[in-house]
């Protein structure tokens, strides 16, 4: 069964306004257990339907959209970002706040969105490919954005490797060399997304 969001899981805006508050209180606890940085700059929130589903209610509510062939277009953006079982889905974020930053290092993160490795205990290493749907609007040959999804896909064998852990999150860029063990929160997390 696809994971897929459809248009009766998305709140009308009157009913969203009314449990934005709840619903954006524990959206922000699940993307805490989700949330992952790698060095200085380099943070990744992997995704799921619940992230996901937040993020097209804010979209509709910072638009202010209304209608269904509307909120329907938003979801056809926002499902590929959802993984289905076997698969990893997260949004890549390189963290700079000031402009001269921003000159130096994005275009030196060209490339960023292949080079993000999940080091399993048993020698397993996948690397990550930007999210085909997003791929085509965010790659640019100088200089790299900001922001990327990327994606990862295991195999059953991987998948019962990354259960046993401890599983390393590594950015293996020529410019930018770090890596952190995952805490065994988003490990289950990232489990729950992998199974069926």
């Amino acid at each position: 069964m696809s994971r897929a969001l459809e248009l009766d899981d998305i709140m009308d805006l009157r009913a969203y306004e009314r449990a934005r508050d709840d619903v954006r209180r524990e959206v922000m606890a699940l993307k805490r257990r989700r949330r992952v940085s790698v060095g200085p700059i380099v943070s990744l929130v992997f995704e799921n339907r619940e992230t996901v589903r937040f993020q097209v209610h804010e979209m509709v509510r910072a638009e202010r959209i209304v209608s269904d062939d509307a909120v329907l277009d938003e979801l056809r953006a926002y499902n590929p970002l959802i993984p289905e079982p076997g698969e990893l889905s997260a949004t890549l974020f390189i963290e700079l706040t000031d402009e001269e930053q921003l000159r130096t290092w994005l275009p030196s993160l060209v490339g960023i969105e292949r080079a993000v490795v999940l080091e399993l205990a048993g020698g397993s290493t996948i690397r990550s490919v930007p999210e085909a749907g997003h791929e085509s609007q965010l790659t640019r040959a100088e200089v790299t954005p900001a922001v990327h999804y990327v994606r990862w896909t295991l195999s059953p064998a991987q998948v019962d490797e990354l259960a046993g852990g401890p599983v390393r999150l590594a950015v293996d860029h020529p410019a930018y060399r770090h890596g952190v063990e995952l805490p065994a929160e988003t490990v289950a997390e990232l489990l729950a997304d992998l199974r069926p």
